[in-house]
C-alpha cells in the first residue's frame, strides 16, 4: 500500500507535500477522490461527539493557552469546538451549503479568542491541530473501509489543507480586527479615566480600578504637568479652573464609537531617569496635562523642573506635590496656575519657588488693583522714563535690595540706582525699607509683568 497516511504527530504540523498526478489522470481521480471523501466526511459527521472528545482532550495536552479555559468552562469549549466540527465537515461534503456558516463560526472564534486574551498562535495551533485530527481520522476511515481508496485521498489532500489555511486566515483576519476594537475601547477607558481623575470627578468607589488600569499607585505621591504652546491669551485657563475645566474634547467623548483618538504627543521631553519620564499624558483645550508619580526625596520636583526640556516659546507649569490619586483634581489645579505664572515668552514654573507669582494670577482683579494702587503714579511719565525706573526697581528686588549687583546688571552707577529708587518713592509714597511697603511693590511688580495690568 502506498505510504499516504502521514503519523498523528506529523499532522500537527502540516501536510507532507504530495507531488500531484499527471495531468491525463486528473479528471477522473478527482472525481473517485471527492467520492472517497465524501463518504469518509459522512461517517466524521455521525462521529462527531468522539472527535470533539478527542480534540478538546489533544487541546489541553498540547495548548497551554487553553487550559485555563478548559478548567474553567469545559462545556462551553466542547460546544464551541463540537461547532466548528461540524460546519468544517459539513463544508467538506456541501461546500456551497456551508462555507459561509463555516466562515461565521470561524470568525466568531477568532473574536472570542481575542476577547478572552488566548495568543493568536494558540487559536491557529488550535485550528490545525482539529484540521489535522479531521484528515487523520478521514484517512483512517478510508483506509477501514476499503485500503486501496487511500491512494484517491492524494488528489483531495491539497484541498482538505487549504481549506484548513483559509480558515486560520478567516480566524487570524477576525482575531486582529476584535483585538483592534478591544484596544480602541481600552485606550480609550484609559483616557476617560486620565480626565475624570484629573477634573476631580473621579467617583471613590473607582479609584482601585484606575490605579490597576493606569498601572499607578492609589496612595502613591503625585505631582500634574501643565504645558501650552504660544503666549497666554484670552482664552486661557480660566484662574482657579472651574470644575471640568474641558478635560475630555468632543473627540475623545465619541472615541469610545468610532475608534481611538491619537494619544497627545509630550509637548516637553521629561528627563529619561525620572520616573515622571513614564508619565500618563491628556490634552486638555487650552494645556497638555502630565501626571508625574514621585518616588524621591523632597526636592525631586526642583530637580525635574531644571532637567525639563522645553521648547521655546512653550511654557510649562509644575504643580504641589498630591497625595493619593483621589488628590490630583487639586494637583492639576495647582499645575494651572504654575501656568499661568510662567513668562508670556516660555519658561518652566514650579509652583513651590514661585508662591508669591502664584497668588498675583491667582487672583487677576485683586492683583490688577493692586498694581493700579501702587505703580499708577507712574504711568503719568513718560514711557521711556517709566520703563526705565521699573526696570531699576525690578532688577533692585532680584538682586536682594543690592544698589551694586543692580548696577552691575544694569551697566550704570550704585548711585544711579539709588536715585532712581528715590524717585520712585518719591512718586508713589511708598519706602522701600519698610517690610510691608516692600511686598505690595513686588507683588504690583509681578502682576504688571504677568497680568499685563
Amino acid at each position: 500500500m502506498p505510504q499516504v497516511v502521514r503519523s498523528r504527530n506529523g499532522a500537527l504540523h502540516g501536510p507532507s507535500p504530495i507531488p500531484p498526478l499527471p495531468h491525463r489522470f486528473r479528471s477522473l481521480a478527482d472525481r473517485e477522490a471527492v467520492e472517497v471523501l465524501h463518504r469518509a466526511a459522512r461517517v466524521l459527521v455521525a462521529s462527531l461527539p468522539a472527535l470533539t472528545d478527542r480534540l478538546v482532550e489533544a487541546l489541553y495536552a498540547q495548548e497551554p493557552a487553553y487550559r485555563a479555559a478548559i478548567d474553567s468552562d469545559r462545556a462551553e469549549v466542547w460546544q464551541e469546538v463540537h461547532h466548528s466540527l461540524r460546519h468544517n465537515v459539513g463544508s467538506l461534503i456541501q461546500p456551497r451549503e456551508f462555507r459561509e456558516s463555516a466562515h461565521r463560526t470561524s470568525r466568531w472564534i477568532g473574536e472570542i479568542r481575542a476577547e478572552q486574551g488566548v495568543p493568536l498562535d494558540a487559536v491557529l495551533h488550535a485550528f490545525r491541530m482539529g484540521g489535522a485530527m479531521v484528515w487523520q481520522d478521514l484517512v483512517d476511515e478510508t483506509a477501514r473501509r476499503d485500503p486501496d481508496d487511500i491512494r484517491l485521498l492524494v488528489h483531495v489532500a491539497a484541498d482538505v489543507w487549504n481549506f484548513v489555511d483559509e480558515h486560520c486566515g478567516v480566524v487570524a483576519d477576525a482575531y486582529r480586527q476584535a483585538e483592534r476594537r478591544l484596544s480602541w475601547r481600552r485606550e480609550n477607558r484609559q483616557r476617560l479615566m486620565v480626565a475624570a481623575l484629573l477634573d476631580g470627578s473621579a467617583r471613590i468607589a473607582d479609584l482601585a480600578e484606575a490605579a490597576e488600569m493606569l498601572g499607578l499607585p492609589e496612595q502613591g505621591r503625585y505631582a500634574v504637568l501643565a504645558v501650552a504652546v504660544g503666549p497666554r491669551g484670552p482664552g486661557a485657563v480660566a484662574a482657579g479652573g472651574g470644575h471640568g475645566a474641558g478635560l475630555v474634547s468632543a473627540s475623545d467623548a465619541g472615541a469610545a464609537r468610532h475608534g481611538p483618538v491619537p494619544a497627545a504627543r509630550p509637548p516637553v521631553v521629561l528627563p529619561a531617569a525620572h520616573p515622571g519620564a513614564a508619565a500618563l499624558w491628556h490634552p486638555g483645550p487650552d494645556a497638555e496635562f502630565a501626571i508625574l508619580p514621585l518616588t524621591g526625596p523632597p526636592g525631586e520636583l526642583s530637580e525635574l523642573a531644571a532637567a525639563l526640556d522645553v521648547p521655546a516659546g512653550t511654557r510649562a507649569g509644575i504643580g504641589s506635590a498630591v497625595e493619593g490619586l483621589a488628590a490630583l483634581g487639586d494637583a492639576r489645579r495647582l499645575a494651572e496656575t504654575a501656568l499661568r505664572a510662567c513668562p508670556a515668552t516660555g519658561g518652566t514654573v514650579l509652583l513651590d519657588e514661585h508662591l508669591p507669582d502664584a497668588l498675583v494670577v491667582s487672583s487677576p482683579a485683586l492683583a490688577g488693583a493692586l498694581a493700579d494702587r501702587v505703580l499708577g503714579p507712574l504711568d503719568r511719565l513718560d514711557p521711556a522714563d517709566r520703563d526705565v525706573i521699573v526696570e531699576t526697581l525690578t532688577a533692585w528686588l532680584d538682586a536682594d535690595g543690592s544698589a551694586q549687583r543692580a548696577g552691575a546688571r544694569l551697566y550704570c552707577h550704585r548711585n544711579t540706582v539709588l536715585n532712581r529708587l528715590r524717585r520712585f518713592e518719591q512718586l508713589t509714597g511708598r519706602c522701600l525699607t519698610r517690610p510691608r511697603d516692600a511686598v505690595e511693590v513686588s507683588l504690583a511688580l509681578a502682576a504688571r509683568r504677568l497680568l499685563g495690568t
